[in-house]
């Protein structure tokens, strides 16, 4: 392959990059717009229903564990978890070997309250997805997994930037 060869692929390489992180921060503003509409049915704030996503997907956790997770400040994920307790979407328990420590645990039963409300989106990428082949889906999933973990790790770059300022 010729250098004007290798240099036509790496533009178009930059190219689909490019495409790819517009496609993505369209998705992230229309992702947000659904779960703040998800939220209003529940009587949620935007990030009491992150912090519940966390809780169900990673939990039970500390209070202080999802607070980094979160990049909220602990007396901020006090709040947060006041208000999910309140509306019985977690408890707080303490440790039976430890009673100072506390993990917070998603109620059972509300995640498929919130699954009802995402059901249209499942469908419509169930309809998407009737579209393309086996090797296809696993492709894009693999590829929206390793872009989830780029994400978490510029995230937590992110939060340690803002602790050692």
């Amino acid at each position: 392959m010729s250098t004007a060869d290798d240099l036509g692929a790496r533009t178009a390489r930059r190219q689909h990059a490019h495409a790819i992180m517009t496609a993505l921060r369209e998705l992230r503003v229309q992702l947000s717009l659904l779960n703040h509409q998800v939220g209003g049915h529940v009587e949620l704030k935007d990030i009491d229903l992150d912090c519940f996503e966390l809780v169900s997907r990673e939990g039970p956790v500390s209070p202080t564990a999802l607070a980094r997770r979160a990049g909220l400040h602990p007396a901020t994920m006090t709040g947060v978890l006041d208000r999910l307790q309140r509306g019985g979407w977690v408890t707080r328990e303490r440790d039976a070997t430890d009673r100072r420590a506390v993990a917070v645990h998603a109620v059972r039963g509300r995640t498929a309250e919130l699954m009802r409300l995402y059901a249209g989106l499942g469908r419509a990428v169930e309809d998407i997805c009737a579209g393309h082949d086996e090797r296809d889906l696993a492709l894009v999933a693999d590829f929206l997994r390793r872009t989830t973990r780029a994400g978490r790790l510029a995230t937590d770059g992110l939060a340690d930037d803002r602790a050692g300022a």
